[in-house]
């Protein structure tokens, strides 16, 4: 069974999360931040993934440290349960359209973490989600996973939506890359580090 269950606490924040990548889109997460809660819940819909998350933390200062630690969570999370990555495909990829925006995400468990971002936002805040803290949410969930991300919203006005879009091709392109094809990692070097 490929899952994994991490606890993460700091000064600022506590953090508890069980995954399972053959799980069933079984989810309960709860950030105190109900927008942030709403997006990973549709990350865990459309990846197909068991997710149970939660984290309290010094949201009185503001939300970047428990958006960022849940992404530094659920990277690490979903690296240990992926194990030795023996047969997964690897890539993964999803245009996905909300509404007026139209998103794409890209992206390769390589063991290479890197991030690509281009999105830009004209609110400051979603609910009580900052829009500046989606591309930090993907920075540490790329970098701690060990994959090379690259999100490009292509158009849109909405920033909800933007978001949105983001959030659902990201969970996609993580269930396509993440699925078992064959016996044998996908690299000619025979590793993904």
């Amino acid at each position: 069974m490929r899952q994994a269950q991490l606890k993460r606490t700091t000064a600022e924040t506590d953090v508890q999360c069980s995954l399972n990548l053959e799980g069933s889109a079984q989810i309960d997460v709860n950030t105190g931040i109900g927008f942030f809660d709403h997006m990973l819940t549709l990350w865990a819909f459309h990846s197909g993934y068991d997710l149970t998350l939660s984290a309290q933390g010094d949201l009185e200062v503001c939300d970047d440290h428990t958006i960022e630690d849940c992404g530094i969570v659920l990277g690490n999370a979903f690296k240990e349960a992926l194990g030795d990555c023996v047969g997964i495909a690897r890539y993964g990829n999803m245009r996905l359209p909300m509404d007026e925006v139209l998103c794409d995400v890209t992206l390769d468990i390589s063991g290479r973490p890197y991030l690509v971002c281009n999105v830009e936002f004209m609110r400051e805040k979603v609910g009580e989600m900052s829009t500046e803290m989606v591309e930090e949410f993907l920075r540490a969930f790329a970098f701690n996973a060990g994959m090379t991300l690259h999100v490009n919203v292509e158009y849109g006005k909405n920033d909800h939506h933007k978001i949105e879009a983001i959030f659902k091709a990201l969970g996609r392109a993580c269930k396509q890359a993440s699925q078992i094809v064959s016996n044998s990692i996908q690299s000619s070097k025979g590793s993904l580090v």
